[in-house]
Formats: structure tokens, sequence, C-alpha cells
């Protein structure tokens, strides 16, 4: 069973290998300036990649950090709303061809936003219409059929949640901060006492 393991873990360093560097600073430049301005993060997916987003959306509230999740299977019935000229939005999409986000970015192109492709897959109808773009390499998703979300949902939530926490450092979040929104549990608890190390909620 070990086998597996080492094979995960060798297809999810192998994405991150393949991480153009320049392109994700641009990307925590460009959500810094977001924030900065009165913007805020919206991060947009479907299927397995929802719990993702979500997630993702999540680490930056409790830092702080405005941001929002837009389903790409609702967006079109009218959570556009919550999108704004000053947000920037990060589109997850393994294949770049999903049905649903390639709707939602023709409507909001027609807007002007600011809008990140996160996929992997180089030659896709999302690749042509959104202009910035991280575009990582995936192997396989582990299984049997390589057909399961699998790898591919774990290297979009460990990138996301590089982003949420070199975002943190590039804004100056403090823990105090982060302290005053995360009341709740044993982080909470510990936050509240003052002591440190590692917090399990």
């Amino acid at each position: 069973m070990r086998a597996y393991f080492r094979n995960t873990i060798r297809t999810i360093t192998d994405a991150f290998e393949s991480l153009d560097e320049e392109q994700y600073s641009l990307l925590l430049n460009q959500c810094a300036d977001c924030i900065k301005n009165g913007g805020k993060i919206i991060a947009s997916g479907l299927g397995k990649n929802t719990p993702i987003c979500e997630k993702f959306v999540g680490t930056l509230n409790s830092l702080g950090i405005p941001a929002a999740f837009l389903h790409a299977n609702t967006a079109i019935h009218g959570d556009l709303g919550v999108v704004r000229k000053s947000d920037i939005l990060l589109v997850l999409s393994k294949s770049g061809n999903t049905m649903e986000s390639v709707e939602l970015v023709r409507h909001l192109r027609n807007r002007g936003i600011n809008m990140w492709l996160i996929s992997f897959a180089a030659s896709s109808r999302l690749f042509k219409m959104i202009n910035s773009k991280i575009i990582l390499r995936l192997d396989g998703e582990g299984d049997n059929w390589n057909i399961i979300p699998n790898n591919s949902t774990s290297v979009f939530l460990i990138l996301l949640q590089g982003i949420a926490l070199n975002l943190a450092d590039r804004l100056g979040v403090t823990l105090d901060e982060f302290k005053d929104n995360h009341p709740g549990g044993d982080i909470g608890e510990r936050l509240q006492n003052g002591s440190g190390g590692i917090y399990n909620e």
C-alpha cells in the first residue's frame, strides 16, 4: 500500500516542479493589489473542485482577506451578481473545457473582469479565453482508470492554500487578525489563552 502513497507524492511533486514561478508571483501581486483596492478574490469551480474552492475561501476569510466562492453551475442563474469590477476571479478546471466554466467566463469577459485560469490543460477552450493562467503538469490521477478526481484536486488544494498563505504574508496579516476571526475550537482556545505551538482543531 505504501507504493500508492509514494506514487501520489511523486505525482504531486512533479506537478509543482512545472509551476511557472513568474506567473505565480504575478498572480500573488495582482491578488494583493485587488485586496488593497477594495476588491475580493473569487474562486470558481465545479464538481469535486467545489470543496477545494470553499476550503481556499474559508482560509482567506479566516485571515481577514475578502473572498467568495462562485459555483460555475449557478453563476449564470443570478450568482454573477457577486462579481465586481475590482475583483479577481480564479477559475479551476482540470480539462479547461468544462461547459459551465466556459459559459461563466464568456459572460464575465464582457465585464472586463481580471480572470486567471488554473488548469492542467495547455490547449483548451478556457486556455484560449483567459489571458492569465497557471498550467501545471499532471501525470495521472492515481486510480486504475485515470479518471477519478484525485491527484488533480490534491494539487489544486495545495496550490490554492499556498496562494492564501503567501498572500497573507504579502499583505502583512498578523496572528491577532487571525485570532479575531477564529475564536472557536481548539485553535480559538489556544489563541485566546496566548499559547503557542501546533494547533489541532
